[in-house]
């Protein structure tokens, strides 16, 4: 939940997430796991959403780079630290209705996540540096999106995995590129290249992977130059209508009672690397 924050009390906090402050107010989120692209674990996926609450708290940034990590964005999902998958999810041992109390806890955080990045009130820049196939809702809502030439963006882990689209995934792309293409894209399991992703409308610029990070740094001391007010009114002023889009439709993307047969392999299926066209659902 948003409160009041400064820089210095969550700077250290969070061990998947890097913050740098710049003398111009403007703050990097880098993403990572060990200093190596993010792993999308439970604890990552937690705390990111306590982090955005803390940047959304602080009211001297004047704005965001929010950012990922060496390959990927995101899309190494579910592995334990020696790399491996656990050979069931977390909560299967869990007696009675412990499990489904634990699969509420992460819907309330797939809530919070949402929320919190849409309470940033100041222009936030997105750098997907390469492949994002899970939450890309979180990239997506930043005002100016730039991405990799290698990165993709994909909906892996619902409904091509049997599960309905959801995690704001299901709001986030037909706002942005039509229901038509959103559709398809969330049904199929489709990969959309940054270069699909720039004809569609869903990000602003594709560039090198060496110099993505450097554009959203010259982008943003160039906003950083206006008054601090507009900055922060002008973000409020862009993300409105994207709140009463979420809403309105997060809840029925947040699939916690199907999910008490699949999360985030079970159900007889297999790891989230697997070929879409060579093992059938369950």
């Amino acid at each position: 939940m948003v409160k009041r924050s400064r820089f210095a009390e969550y700077k250290d906090r969070y061990p998947n997430y890097r913050f740098e402050l710049s003398e111009e107010g403007i703050l990097l989120m880098q993403c990572h796991t060990d200093g190596g692209s993010l792993v999308w674990d439970w604890r990552a996926h937690d705390d990111m959403a306590d982090a955005f609450a803390d940047v959304a708290g602080d009211r001297e940034i004047k704005v965001l780079i929010h950012v990922g990590t060496g390959v990927n964005y995101n899309a190494d999902w579910g592995r334990l630290p020696n790399g491996e998958y656990p050979e069931k999810p977390v909560y299967d041992a869990m007696p009675g209705v412990r499990r489904l109390h634990k699969l509420d806890e992460k819907a309330w955080y797939s809530r919070r996540l949402t929320s919190n990045v849409l309470d940033v009130d100041v222009p936030m820049i997105s750098v997907v540096n390469g492949p994002c196939n899970v939450h890309s809702e979180v990239p997506l809502m930043g005002d100016i999106v730039l991405a990799s030439q290698d990165a993709y963006f994909q909906d892996a882990a619902h409904f091509p995995r049997g599960l309905v689209p959801g995690d704001g995934q299901h709001v986030i792309w037909p706002l942005l590129v039509g229901h038509n293409r959103a559709r398809y894209m969330l049904l199929t399991g489709k990969k959309l290249t940054a270069q699909e992703a720039l004809e569609w409308g869903a990000v602003a610029e594709v560039h090198a992977k060496d110099a993505v990070l450097d554009r959203a740094w010259e982008l943003a001391r160039d906003l950083a130059k206006r008054p601090h007010l507009v900055l922060r009114y002008t973000r409020q002023l862009f993300t409105q209508n994207l709140k009463r889009a979420f809403l309105d439709e997060l809840g029925h993307g947040l699939e916690t009672y199907a999910q008490q047969e699949f999360f985030p392999f079970g159900g007889g299926m297999e790891p989230l690397d697997r070929a879409w066209d060579n093992s059938p659902w369950t």
